[in-house]
């Protein structure tokens, strides 16, 4: 009686992975509700007091009916807008605290987003502009590491900027420091151009990578190694 060769196993073929642990997905999901909220009742409240000389589309905005506020309320649906920025800002403080933190206990800013140099980022930014940027599932090229920290840096920035505006009295000390209550807002509008110019950036890599998306979702996404693509 011939004895039973065993089978070898098959290896599994080598797959680049990237996971999202459940709470940076809570405090990813919070900012773009909050980012949303925030964009559409400030763009009514800039209505109001327009700095530049344009003004957004009231479909844009978040602040009800304009006809329907006048009728009630004797105004434009500013001070519902007011109330909805207001909610939007606690959620993004709640989100980016959360975000931070629990990236910083993980040490995902430091593994993932760190380091950063100006050659690299330009060597990157030089390569993604002319479309022959690599990208890898997992990881994170010098252009991403770079916008992540402005994103950031600018989310802390719309936070302070904020509290000057809505309390100059109270926080009279951050609206010096920030210049006066007018140019608080000119600094405030500042860095909501640029966090929507990441979104807007942010959104169309989605779309070139959706697989990234479906971390964001489920938590962990597959792709076949780098270098195996055929």
């Amino acid at each position: 009686m011939s004895a039973t060769v065993p089978t070898p196993a098959i290896a599994a073929a080598p797959r680049d992975v990237q996971r999202h642990p459940l709470l940076r997905r809570l405090a990813h999901w919070s900012l773009v509700l909050a980012i949303v909220i925030m964009l559409g009742s400030g763009w009514r409240i800039y209505n109001d007091v327009p700095i530049l000389p344009f003004e957004f589309p009231l479909w844009a905005t978040l602040g009800g009916n304009p006809d329907a506020s006048y009728a009630q309320h004797n105004e434009s649906g500013t001070a519902s807008a007011i109330a909805w920025h207001l909610a939007g800002m606690w959620l993004l403080l709640f989100g980016f605290l959360l975000y931070v933190i629990h990236s910083a206990a993980t040490r995902h800013l430091t593994r993932d987003l760190l380091p950063v140099s100006p050659r690299a980022f330009l060597r990157d930014f030089t390569a993604a502009a002319s479309f022959r940027l690599g990208h890898r599932l997992g990881e994170y090229n010098m252009v991403q590491r770079v916008f992540y920290w402005g994103v950031l840096f600018a989310m802390a920035m719309m936070f302070l900027t904020g509290l000057a505006i809505w309390k100059p009295v109270q926080f009279y000390p951050l609206t010096f420091l920030f210049g006066g209550f007018d140019i608080a807002r000119i600094v405030h509008f500042f860095f909501m151009a640029s966090i929507v110019g990441f979104m807007v950036i942010h959104v169309a890599l989605v779309i070139l990578v959706p697989r990234t998306l479906v971390a964001m979702v489920t938590g962990e996404a597959f792709a076949p190694a780098h270098g195996e693509h055929g």
